[in-house]
């Protein structure tokens, strides 16, 4: 017997995959989580059935999520990961030799372990680091009680619905900027242009009414609603189209290079029209 998970992305749309075993499933204090293993992808985490990472495609994420950011920061030394409980954010975070401290505020530390027994080489850095602090806590009360704090903040949630809501309204992003030094920066994954159109729209006017850089980009990743996905980076100082790609190390990447870093910029036209009031 054949044994499919479908993910309903929308009222009319979803994404398969054939699986050939659940290796986890528990209802944690905040949700529903499993892990499932895929024939095309490996393994593959679901929060409240909702696809989060899979072995194959989860470097396009938490390198798109991280390293645009932190290098159009000139110094970044204290970053913080609201959400994000999987590591894989963190992983690619403490290859800046910058950063002094990586702080993940994760609500659910059912995720956090999970994920260091099934996806070890995502949470390889949520263990032993002296460089990062992993806290099991709400991230939006970590952020309003950390005035001037980060240099960078990384919005890592999951889809706008159930415990993650609170993590794409005005009022959230005037915390960050308020946690944020003189300089910072932050990022949030904002879903797809296909689908989340009006969300999109939303919170780029939302950042744009409270930082002086607002800039909107796209990655490929496959697993995620429709395939292509935005983030949305915005900067009290530093403009990311302004950075010298030249300058920017090699940071053992499977998706970013120095010479993509500004292409992600060049959106289509449907999806820079989001961009615009």
């Amino acid at each position: 017997m054949e044994l499919w998970y479908t993910e309903k992305q929308t009222e009319n749309f979803g994404i398969t995959m054939k699986i050939t075993e659940t290796l986890h499933s528990e209802k944690t204090e905040i949700q529903q989580l499993d892990i499932v293993h895929t024939k095309q992808l490996g393994r593959m985490l679901l929060l409240d059935g909702m696809v989060m990472t899979t072995d194959q495609d989860e470097f396009v994420y938490h390198e798109m999520i991280t390293h645009v950011a932190l290098n159009t920061h000139p110094n970044p030394k204290k970053v913080l990961v609201v959400g994000g409980g999987d590591g894989g954010a963190i992983r690619e975070i403490v290859k800046h030799s910058s950063v002094e401290k990586a702080v993940l505020a994760e609500i659910d530390g059912g995720v956090i372990e999970a994920c260091k027994k099934y996806f070890p080489q995502i949470a390889s850095e949520l263990s032993g680091n002296p460089r990062v602090d992993v806290k099991v806590i709400d991230g939006i009360k970590h952020i309003h009680e950390s005035k001037g704090e980060y240099d960078v903040i990384m919005v890592d949630s999951t889809e706008p619905i159930g415990p993650a809501v609170g993590l794409f309204e005005k009022g959230f992003y005037q915390g960050i900027y308020d946690a944020l030094s003189p300089d910072g920066i932050m990022v949030a994954q904002t879903e797809s242009p296909w689908f989340n159109r009006d969300l999109i729209k939303r919170v780029f006017k939302d950042l744009k009414s409270i930082f002086p850089v607002t800039r909107l980009y796209t990655a490929s990743i496959p697993t995620y609603p429709s395939g292509l996905w935005s983030f949305t980076i915005a900067s009290k100082q530093h403009d990311p189209l302004e950075v010298d790609a030249s300058k920017i190390k090699d940071l053992d990447t499977k998706y970013y290079t120095p010479e993509l870093h500004r292409s992600v910029f060049n959106l289509p036209k449907f999806v820079a029209e989001l961009t615009r009031d």
